[in-house]
């Protein structure tokens, strides 16, 4: 059989086993939760979960690509964004037990206002359709050319499957099938790196001593993770959704062993770019390895990036259903029925856009930049602040996105040089500000108080 026929094999199988294991939930909060007849998930289920989710097919990708421009200095610099999982661990765990909040739009509803809760669910709207697009494109570009028949046909398969399993239960199928997918991911990482090390002359040591650790060749990007991180993992309802589910110190329990087991992922997978860069292929790394190395290894990658684009999707599917029957309309007597409806609609709705024209996807994401203005709001989540804070730090958050996006960055600005030095200036700078326009109304209202 030739290895297109293979690949369309494995999606198939792979989402049958997925359907076969995930659990019929009529319970809302099995369905909303990811409970087991009210039992809430554990610490293990939890961190599976977690780390699966972030790693995506866009993000493995990602990793290896940037493991391709700059060594193990890319691997790292993306790894860095893991750290969104200890930050967004603590302050929900402060925000559970110190302020009781069964929710981030509870927050924004309780301190904010409606009108807080509307901007900022545009914010994560975006994000969530973005998490469909982005990651069927990367499964289709395994079964043909950009545009081709091929490649509309197979993200199509592979999205409605995805959505027939995560329908029979939510969040619990959700939950249990990011076991699966996650102990497939480590399985078959770990049956490349067994081929791609010993293939390289000095094994491991070649790998962790390439690139250059200089601002120009991936430190840019590294500082500018850890200035996102303080913000970006904010955006990200699948993230933020699971920090509730779970008692308090579960969660928080999970979400640090999800820091470091993410990152040390990402960083193991740089070496597949690594390992590319070596052996002067072409790119995209994970596509160049697994044809230089053969059809087994190419079909290896195919699940790879079946398993984990799955994961994200259907995270994606039930997030949604949270956000719109929970968290917006705030049903009462919850109809499981009506969140079926809703998932289907956004799976339609994230993959429609890749039919019209794919290139202009990329500019519409609400990137990590465009929530800066986030950071603020969760770091002083506990601070008495007024609606006008919140709105100035994060419209100014969007309009150093939109900077970032349509016009040049100015010489004067740049603190840095090389790639993403932009992109660092940006978000140093545009943070600042964010910080700055949230804490002005805050002491200036202080400060009126205590002249009276």
């Amino acid at each position: 059989m030739s290895t297109l026929t293979w690949q369309w094999i494995i999606l198939i199988a792979v989402n049958i086993v997925l359907f076969w294991v995930s659990p019929w939930s009529t319970k809302v909060n099995d369905f909303f939760r990811g409970s087991h007849n009210d039992e809430p998930p554990s610490a293990f289920l939890l961190t599976s979960s977690l780390v699966i989710c972030w790693l995506f097919a866009k993000s493995i990708t990602n990793a290896a690509d940037l493991g391709f421009q700059f060594g193990i200095v890319g691997g790292v610099a993306y790894a860095g964004y893991y750290l969104s999982f200890l930050v967004a661990g603590l302050i929900i765990y402060r925000m559970r037990t110190k302020g009781n909040y069964q929710s981030i739009h509870q927050f924004l509803q309780t301190k904010y206002g409606q009108g807080a809760v509307v901007l900022f669910t545009i914010l994560i709207g975006f994000r969530l359709l973005n998490e469909i697009w982005s990651n069927t494109m990367i499964v289709g570009s395994y079964f043909g050319e950009k545009g081709s028949i091929p490649y509309f046909a197979s993200l199509t398969v592979f999205t409605l499957l995805t959505l027939a399993y995560t329908l029979k239960g939510g969040m619990r199928t959700s939950i249990i099938t990011d076991l699966i997918q996650m102990s497939f991911f480590v399985l078959l990482m770990v049956m490349i790196l067994g081929i791609i090390i010993p293939e390289t002359d000095g094994g491991v040591k070649t790998f962790i001593q390439s690139g250059n650790w200089s601002m120009a060749q991936g430190v840019n990007l590294l500082l500018v993770a850890l200035i996102q991180v303080l913000s970006y993992p904010f955006h990200d309802p699948i993230l933020t959704d699971r920090g509730f589910i779970s008692s308090p110190k579960t969660t928080l329990k999970s979400y640090l062993w999800a820091t470091i087991i993410g990152a040390l992922c990402i960083i193991l997978f740089s070496f597949v770019g690594i390992f590319a860069k070596i052996r002067a292929l072409d790119a995209p790394a994970t596509i160049g390895v697994a044809k230089f190395l053969g059809t087994s290894l190419l079909l290896v990658m195919n699940t790879i990036m079946l398993t984990s684009a799955a994961a994200t999707i259907d995270s994606t599917f039930t997030s949604t259903a949270k956000l719109v029957h929970i968290d917006l309309l705030k049903e009462k007597g919850i109809s499981v029925s009506k969140a079926r409806l809703t998932m289907t609609a956004i799976a339609v709705l994230g993959t429609i856009p890749i039919f019209f024209n794919p290139e202009i996807l990329s500019a519409t994401t609400i990137s990590g930049t465009m929530v800066m203005g986030l950071a603020p709001i969760f770091i002083f989540w506990n601070i008495d602040a007024p609606q006008i804070s919140y709105f100035a730090s994060v419209i100014s958050g969007v309009i150093f996105g939109f900077w970032m996006i349509f016009y040049p960055v100015p010489s004067f600005m740049l603190i840095s040089e090389g790639k993403y030095a932009d992109l660092l200036s940006i978000n140093f700078f545009g943070t600042i500000v964010c910080f700055i326009v949230f804490l002005l109304p805050v002491l200036f209202r202080k400060k009126i108080e205590s002249v009276n």
